[in-house]
């Protein structure tokens, strides 16, 4: 049965509101969001270009979970639970590294790349190998990012990959490396993350560097059509008629949106003057000033498309007031440091805006959680995007807390 708590506070939102106060610092509504949504969802958890080789792996730590990553033999990245299935220990305690094979380091199970297991020493001739490979998780990749679902059952991702297809595809995702990777960590319900990059309302007084080419307009950052800014549109049809898909598309449930955007004046990319952070361009973009492809998929990432880089961001729920924000910085794989582009230079704008919205974020659960906070009505201006992720939250949650009720009492 869900928490009666968290079912009533959902339905007390009102509409054009922030949430009840219990929805962003509850540990009973932090276990719904994880048992409900992260366990359920396809979760973006890795820059395919972090697993460039053979045997290249990464761990993902999602609520209880220790999930590996691991590049096989045949070029497919797959996914399996972290626990030997002998006695349970993590198989991969590093974050990333590299594996001929994946060893329990306790008895030293040996699996295949493929999760099969290999050796298991002095089991018995009743044993059967066939029997203990790694438990298997719902792995994709996507266009270059790896998503992993934890439930048995993972959702459609058809119609999300048909359309990554088009707006992605001509970024060469499968040709690029990774230049720079941060992990910040955010004392913040992971809502007020998601919520803080959904508009652009605080942007001006707070993003100084990135305002230097990235607008600030709610036509263009909201949750409607980009057409409604004389801007946005001349854009999207310029793109368009080169053969880069730029209209705002948005799934049926609002789970995910692809759009393209045009940077501020003669501005290419996200730099402190407007010009190209790397001279190699990325894939097939037909122009430098192609501005942004923007797509989100929650409940965990937002992402940049340019023309001559790919910026991924990634959220993941560490606790009901903590999450982890990792930003990953994607270049042509031939671009060369020092010589197609300077670290510095290409990081720069989002390391300070990264530091920014942390702090932002960070006195928005200070003052959420004194007991003097009560819901406030969004602007139906400026928060649109708000507003729509905190809907979609509201109505996912809802309905899969009522629907577990219903099936548990039948």
């Amino acid at each position: 049965m869900p928490h009666p708590d968290v079912l009533s506070m959902l339905l007390s939102r009102r509409a054009w509101h922030s949430l009840p106060r219990g929805l962003y610092r509850d540990d009973a509504a932090f276990a719904a969001d994880l048992a409900n949504i992260w366990y359920k969802d396809w979760i973006f958890v890795a820059a395919g270009a972090e697993l460039p080789k053979t045997g290249n792996y990464v761990t993902v730590t999602l609520g209880t979970y220790s999930v590996i990553l691991v590049r096989g033999a045949d070029g497919i990245a797959r996914a399996f639970h972290n626990s030997c299935r002998h006695r349970g220990s993590r198989i991969c305690a590093a974050e990333k590294g590299t594996a001929a094979k994946l060893v329990c380091p306790y008895h030293q199970w040996t699996y295949e790349l493929d999760g099969r297991l290999l050796w298991a020493r002095e089991m018995g001739p009743e044993f059967k190998p066939e029997a203990h490979g790694l438990g298997t998780v719902h792995c994709r990749e996507v266009q270059g990012m790896i998503y992993i679902c934890l439930d048995q059952q993972a959702p459609d991702l058809a119609p999300m990959e048909a359309e990554a297809a088009r707006y992605l595809a001509p970024h060469d995702p499968a040709n690029l490396k990774v230049a720079f990777q941060s992990r910040i960590i955010e004392t913040a319900n992971w809502k007020l993350v998601l919520e803080n990059n959904r508009e652009c309302y605080h942007c001006s007084a707070n993003h100084p560097a990135l305002c230097v080419t990235f607008p600030d307009d709610p036509n263009l950052v909201g949750a409607d059509d980009s057409s409604s800014s004389n801007f946005g549109r001349a854009h999207v049809d310029r793109c368009e008629a080169a053969g880069l898909p730029a209209k705002y598309v948005i799934a049926p449930n609002e789970q995910w949106r692809f759009v393209r955007i045009p940077f501020l004046g003669n501005g290419v990319s996200y730099t402190l003057d407007g010009k190209a952070a790397v001279a190699k361009r990325v894939g097939k973009v037909p122009f430098d000033d192609a501005g942004s492809c923007l797509f989100f998929h929650y409940p965990n990432t937002w992402n940049h498309f340019l023309s001559d880089q790919v910026l991924t961001f990634r959220v993941m729920p560490i606790g009901p007031e903590e999450t982890e924000v990792t930003t990953t910085w994607l270049v042509h794989k031939d671009a060369v440091e020092g010589v197609d582009y300077d670290l510095k230079r290409l990081t720069e704008v989002w390391t300070d805006t990264n530091d920014e919205d942390r702090r932002i974020v960070e006195e928005n659960q200070k003052g959420i959680n004194s007991p003097a906070y009560l819901p406030g009505p969004y602007s139906q201006v400026q928060e649109g995007g708000v507003n729509q992720f905190v809907d979609w939250y509201c109505r996912t949650l809802q309905d899969r807390l009522v629907g577990r009720s219903l099936a548990a009492a039948e």
